[in-house]
């Protein structure tokens, strides 16, 4: 018989926390040993691939994972696993077709970091807009140059992919009063509507907007769709932000952009390698870029960490 604790699970069921934000945080760990006393945490602070995450998950019965990649590779050295519990929204890195072969159960739940994205999208907008960054680095190095860029209000936004990130990135601009081009696969009609935005073509963003932000998932139609002739298309005063992933966007071509004043600048939080070796790329003035913090806030931690606890326990239970 297998005896259970006061929340109802089997105390020895062994968890697997592969993340390395939900493993430094003290409330998402109390959380889940309340549930799983039997969890272990990656404490070396790095993203763990082929042999070490195999080691760290292989006699698991659940994983709670991050952005590491789950493929067969994995699976097949890790005969116990029942259910992946996704930390997080994106499920690019994931193999589905694989956890179903295996009878594996995945469990995750959408929108949960989106006002965290959405905010960070804000705050890479504004500071292209405004020349914040470029600014205060150069105050930094003891150069007193004012130059306030411009007004983020009354500008030409494009939305590309208006799922829970790019709809509330258009929540967020209503009081700027932009002209806000969306450009989704799904009908937007009635969203737009409401926001006061506008449906629009893929090639009407590119070539009318005075910002394009990226927010689709990373499929094999949206991989690299940001690319030479992409980029030629866009105004050469525009902006690019992505918070979404890194390979949606074509790296050297928009290396070659920058380079070039193509167009006037980007901020980027995720890559095609995270993290970036391309020094080059990320010295370059007219790029902003983060550390994939866009679903990283406090509260997104907590909201995602307390969402991947749920999916287990609801699993085990049933």
């Amino acid at each position: 018989m297998t005896i259970k604790n006061q929340s109802g699970h089997d105390p020895t069921q062994k968890i697997a926390v592969t993340s390395v934000s939900f493993s430094k945080s003290a409330i998402l760990r109390e959380q889940l040993l309340s549930v799983f006393p039997n969890s272990i945490f990656n404490e070396t602070g790095q993203r763990l691939s082929d042999g070490k995450l195999i080691e760290f998950i292989n006699n698991a019965d659940a994983a709670i994972v991050g952005t590491e990649t789950i493929n067969d590779s994995l699976l097949d050295h890790t005969p116990a696993l029942k259910i992946i519990s996704k930390y997080g929204v994106g499920l690019d890195s994931i193999d589905q077709e694989s956890l179903k072969r295996r009878n594996i159960t995945l469990g995750w739940v959408a929108g949960t970091n989106q006002r965290s994205v959405s905010e960070l999208t804000l705050c890479f907008m504004l500071g292209l807009c405004r020349n914040v960054f470029t600014s205060g680095f150069k105050l930094k190095n003891s150069e007193w140059i004012k130059n306030g860029g411009q007004q983020l209000s009354g500008k030409t936004v494009g939305i590309i992919g208006c799922g829970h990130i790019g709809s509330d990135v258009v929540r967020l601009l209503s009081p700027f009063v932009c002209n806000l081009l969306v450009r989704d696969l799904v009908d937007k009609s009635n969203f737009c509507k409401k926001l006061g935005a506008v449906e629009s073509s893929l090639a009407e963003v590119v070539e009318k907007s005075d910002i394009i932000s990226l927010h689709v998932p990373l499929t094999k139609l949206t991989r690299q769709m940001v690319n030479e002739q992409f980029l030629q298309k866009m105004k050469s005063t525009a902006f690019l932000v992505n918070t979404c992933r890194g390979d949606i966007i074509e790296q050297e071509a928009l290396k070659n952009a920058l380079n070039q004043k193509v167009i006037a600048g980007a901020a980027l939080d995720v890559f095609v390698e995270e993290p970036p070796t391309d020094v080059e790329f990320l010295s370059l003035p007219n790029l902003m870029v983060t550390p994939h913090i866009g679903g990283n806030a406090k509260e997104a931690v907590e909201a995602m960490g307390s969402g991947a606890i749920k999916n287990l326990s609801t699993f085990f239970k049933s």
